[in-house]
């Protein structure tokens, strides 16, 4: 187990500073004294805020950038062996970590630490877990440190440096980073195939989360959802305290769940600087906690899947000792995080969204809570991530767009991989028309359309959207930049 003395502020060194993983630890760095150098490819908004705090940052990723002085560097999984830098610190004899590997060192110098793990639902979940931590620090004097995947809106950012001994993240399965966390406080949302360019099966991927879950303490408590399949295979011989939340046959279950219009859910504040924020839906249900009917929670953020993970940051703040109506009121503030299904504006009277989603069961979840909302055409842009993550899911991503009533394809985004593997947004399409010849009952789309760019799909919502239309540009790569050209118009 590999470990980094804390007390000692040295030079270290990311690479791929600018990512919203790698950039909160980097902060987390600055704000304990320590020398804090990186570098990305191109400048950012992340990567100026990180200079602008005292960091150094280079760009691009090239050998010159490393120097004598350096005591340690951090690096992402994107970075390969022949990247020049990696090169250059082997040569160097630098010390080198894995961005897992350093988050697990830095998680264990504090002693109350949560994690949050699962194939879809974490950043939500860890955002919901956060608030509650967040207005429970502000009663005690005490705040968290929080390091998450994505931008929360009550504290602007993607990091929060606390002055506690809580430490709050989000877990990723791939490549099995999360196996150097070892947290006191767990989550596991669910269990499905992903990253298959990594796993080998779904077993497989069991197999991992079997042993991160090994990794909670002792005298720490697992709080994991209910409908894992055989979730003995999991949780067989752990010391830890259990928790399950789901349905009925859970510790902690919904009743009554029911939305309620913008108008009788009235305003919220923001509790940091007690700004009203503007009235929106609700989703609200009772909380059934081992039997018994605990009291009411008010979502902002929409669809059953929400309620699931608001369960879940329910149960581990129970088990926490966390009172309930600080949950209550933290959960009632909860706006979401930014792409995880976040309203932008409106676009010729249609209501635009911008959505992460890339797996058939988030996509899923996201079109259910548009339904809910939409009063005209549920209409969706969606960038497939990854071919390998294509191919795997080619017709599941065809099922379940083709609930939407009009389906756009853009090219897929390949991240870390080339066009190697024969698959296509083109062949989504086909089998979404596939679909629309046969009159299949599950489908609603009347429309499907492939575009050669981003500019093509703009020009497209343009001319199609209409008052009443719900509009969601969908993906984990860069599609929202159509989101953000319809609105600069």
């Amino acid at each position: 187990m590999k470990e980094v003395d804390f007390s000692r502020p040295q030079h270290v060194h990311f690479m791929g500073i600018g990512g919203i993983s790698m950039s909160g630890l980097a902060e987390i760095l600055l704000d304990r004294g320590f020398e804090v150098s990186g570098s990305d490819n191109t400048p950012s908004d992340i990567t100026k805020h990180l200079e602008e705090r005292g960091a150094r940052v280079f760009y691009p990723q090239k050998a010159e950038n490393i120097s004598d002085g350096i005591d340690l560097v951090v690096y992402t999984a994107a970075i390969h062996p022949d990247n020049p830098e990696y090169a250059a610190c082997k040569d160097a004899g630098i010390p080198m970590m894995t961005r897992a590997e350093f988050l697990g060192t830095l998680m264990r110098t504090y002693p109350q630490s949560v994690a949050v793990a699962g194939t879809h639902g974490k950043t939500t979940t860890t955002g919901m877990i956060g608030e509650i931590l967040l207005l429970d620090g502000s009663k005690i004097g005490k705040k968290p440190t929080i390091s998450i995947g994505g931008i929360l809106p009550v504290i602007r950012s993607n990091i929060y440096v606390g002055d506690s001994e809580m430490f709050l993240t989000e877990a990723c399965e791939y490549t099995n980073s999360y196996h150097d966390f070892y947290p006191k406080f767990n989550v596991i949302l669910n269990i499905e195939e992903d990253h298959m360019d990594f796993f080998s099966d779904l077993a497989d991927v069991r197999r991992s989360f079997r042993r991160y879950a090994e990794n909670t303490a002792a005298d720490g408590t697992l709080v994991i959802n209910g409908a894992i399949p055989d979730r003995k295979e999991i949780l067989e011989g752990l010391e830890c305290q259990i928790l399950t939340f789901g349905d009925e046959a859970c510790d902690y279950y919904a009743e009554n769940v029911h939305v309620i219009s913008a108008k009788d859910a009235g305003e919220t504040r923001d509790f940091r600087d007690e700004k009203p924020l503007a009235a929106a839906p609700a989703t609200v249900f009772s909380v059934i906690e081992k039997g018994q009917n605990i009291g009411e929670i008010r979502l902002l953020v929409p669809g059953r899947h929400n309620v699931g993970n608001a369960l879940a940051a329910i149960a581990i703040a129970r088990a926490m000792g966390i009172e309930w109506q600080i949950i209550v009121e933290a959960l009632g503030r909860f706006t979401g995080i930014k792409r995880r299904f976040e309203y932008r504006g409106d676009v010729n009277g249609a209501h635009l969204y911008d959505d992460y989603a890339h797996h058939p069961t988030e996509i899923a979840a996201s079109i259910a809570a548009a339904r809910s909302l939409a009063q005209n055409r549920l209409v969706v842009v969606f960038q497939p991530h990854t071919y390998t993550r294509t191919k795997a899911f080619l017709e599941d991503f065809a099922e379940v767009l083709s609930t939407a009533d009009v389906v756009g394809l853009c090219p897929v985004y390949p991240a870390r991989e080339e066009d190697i593997y024969g698959v296509h947004s083109e062949d989504i399409a086909a089998l979404i028309e596939k679909k629309m010849k046969e009159g299949s009952t599950e489908c609603r789309a009347k429309e499907c359309h492939c575009f050669a760019d981003f500019d093509e799909a703009e020009k497209f919502l343009k001319k199609i959207s209409s008052t009443g239309d719900l509009l969601i540009t969908m993906g984990a790569g860069d599609v929202v930049k159509v989101a953000d050209s319809l609105l600069r118009g």
